[in-house]
């Protein structure tokens, strides 16, 4: 059964960290390129980083040099950490199958049943 598992998130100061975790359960997950969404208020919901299966990840202007996304060995964990951060980086944030190098609320997303409940990140002193 696939599932997406986010966990990570919670509230931190301008210029902290958090590590962001997504449990995939399901092989569709393991084989293909994956990413890191993110829907602030009343925004679209932007894909922000990706990394293909063979480890190449590509990042969204915004977040490069910030964030770093990667896998774990299992290949169904996938981890963004985040530093640096600042109150334009609160959002909902979701990890989901992705189109590898695509960045921004323009991109193709994955079926509307299929995300999991996501994870608050609220960045503010």
């Amino acid at each position: 059964q696939e599932q997406l598992v986010e966990s990570g998130g919670g509230l931190v100061q301008p210029g902290g960290s958090l590590r962001l975790s997504c449990a995939a359960s399901g092989s569709i997950y393991r084989d293909n390129a994956m990413g890191w969404y993110r829907q602030g208020p009343v925004k679209e919901r932007e894909l922000v980083a990706t990394i293909h299966k063979t480890g190449r990840t590509n990042y969204a202007n915004s977040v490069t040099g910030r964030f770093t996304i990667s896998r774990g060995n299992d290949k169904n964990t996938i981890y963004l950490q985040m530093n640096d951060l600042g109150p334009e980086d609160t959002a909902v944030y979701y990890c989901n199958l992705a189109v590898y190098g695509c960045s921004g609320d323009g991109c193709l997303l994955p079926d509307p049943g299929s995300w999991g409940q996501g994870n608050q990140v609220t960045v503010s002193s």
